[in-house]
């Protein structure tokens, strides 16, 4: 039964706010020990201030093993919706991406951790050396912020082609890097997503809808970034076989120039020939 006017557009509502809240409790379920971890952290804070930062080296260790599967199994339903793919089972789609990119998202997830956990000893590191120094600081938090851009290009990447895993890293900081403007919405997009569910309507936003927002959002920003460069890719080929196919045209022209050039000097010869046959001829004539 479709139903029009109001009706159906309220129906379309629900059944979209169930679909992004599905998938986000899904992607809570499959993370669950990070989640857990980090809520006991910032519980904790109140009696030991220092809890939430001896909770970040097991949180770091299973991050890759149990956030990314699951992060990257969002992607692959949000990737389904953005493709116009909206009437896909949940379920289904979400454990298939979580199984099919599980080692491609662990090794990224390693990747991710340890370039986190490298630039943050480094920047508090140099933090606390002089003034001349301190500029490095500012250097890892420009570079902190590329990587946190191209972690979104990451999932969405390996959800939308296939490539081995160090094709997908180098290709997400590239993609950050070589759209800028396309990486500032994208961050300050999720930013403002991020900031609305962590401190407006805590509970209910990061439990129902907050990944799945921001996975849905991101791969939308991917896709049509990357579409753009199919199109462009696509002129240029087609400029390319235009060109190929003029030369080919004018090599042509030339080769059958020349066809016509060796056919009129053989004409000319043949011409000649004839001439001198018939003055013998007609010299061989007079003296007889």
């Amino acid at each position: 039964m479709e139903f029009k006017g109001v009706m159906g557009g309220l129906y379309k509502i629900s059944e979209w706010i169930m679909r992004f809240s599905v998938i986000n409790l899904l992607w809570i379920i499959c993370s669950i020990p990070v989640f857990f971890l980090f809520f006991m952290g910032l519980v904790s804070m109140n009696e030991h201030p220092d809890a939430l930062k001896t909770m970040l080296l097991p949180i770091g260790v299973l991050t890759p093993f149990t956030f990314f599967p699951a992060t990257t199994a969002m992607f692959a339903v949000a990737r389904k919706w953005v493709t116009g793919e909206e009437d896909v089972p949940l379920l289904k789609t979400f454990f298939r991406g979580y199984k099919e990119n599980y080692v491609q998202s662990m090794i990224g997830g390693i990747f991710y951790v340890l370039v986190f956990t490298i630039i943050s000893v480094n920047y508090f590191f140099y933090l606390k050396q002089g003034n001349s120094l301190k500029i490095l600081a500012i250097l890892f938090i420009a570079f902190t912020i590329i990587m946190i851009i191209s972690l979104f290009n990451f999932f969405s990447i390996i959800v939308h082609l296939h490539m081995k895993i160090f094709q997908i890293i180098k290709n997400s900081v590239l993609i950050s890097i070589g759209n800028p403007i396309n990486s500032i919405v994208l961050l300050s997009c999720n930013g403002v997503i991020l900031w609305i569910c962590l401190t407006k309507f805590n509970f209910f936003l990061v439990v129902f809808f907050m990944g799945s927002i921001v996975a849905a959002f991101s791969f939308w920003q991917f896709n049509r970034s990357f579409t753009k460069l199919q199109m462009k890719q696509q002129e240029l080929e087609e400029k390319e076989q235009q060109r190929l196919a003029e030369a080919e045209a004018e090599a042509a022209e030339a080769e059958a120039g020349q066809d016509r050039d060796v056919d009129a000097i053989e004409k000319a010869d043949a011409d000649i020939v004839d001439a001198n046959v018939h003055k013998k001829e007609e010299n061989d004539n007079n003296r007889n």
